[in-house]
């Protein structure tokens, strides 16, 4: 585990205990929590949530810090590339790529004000590919960021 002020002290785990069905990134942010990147059942890979965070750091693309570590700002449209980033090194390690992406839920903390940048972004990479979406407002999420993602891809 690891910690970092920029990040409110967030604890980052190495789920390096893997199994055939589940897929541990080493070139993807730590998780947050103990679980893996992904975990394949039959023909689908389902990825555990998604944020920007730069791997192998605790760094948040996008974010702004005020003198008490506490994020005053952020940029959606950043936080949105890093997401999709994120999410295909970690399809790229699993033997796929965003073409297989068959479902995406995604989480705003700011639906208002992030949506129409957030989805400028998802555009340039979820246009031609297809696949189902449905986006949500929610009031937090565990690190301070504002976008994440959570996918589910198919090998078939």
């Amino acid at each position: 585990m690891s910690s970092d002020k920029s990040s409110k002290n967030v604890e980052t785990f190495d789920y390096s205990h893997e199994k055939e069905d589940r897929i541990a990134s080493e070139r993807a942010p730590k998780p947050v929590g103990p679980y893996p990147h992904a975990r394949r059942v039959g023909n689908l890979l389902f990825l555990s949530g998604v944020g920007p965070r730069k791997p192998g750091t605790s760094d948040i693309p996008g974010v702004e810090f005020n003198e008490k570590g506490q994020a005053i700002r952020h940029d959606s449209r950043l936080q949105t590339q890093s997401v999709i980033e994120n999410i295909q090194v970690i399809l790229e390690d699993s033997g796929l790529g965003l073409k297989d992406v068959v479902d995406v839920q995604v989480f705003l903390t700011d639906m208002e004000r992030d949506f129409k940048g957030f989805n400028e972004v998802y555009a340039k990479y979820f246009a031609e590919v297809g696949a189902t979406r449905t986006t949500v407002a929610v009031s937090a999420l565990p690190t301070p960021i504002a976008v994440e993602f959570k996918v589910i891809a198919s090998f078939e």
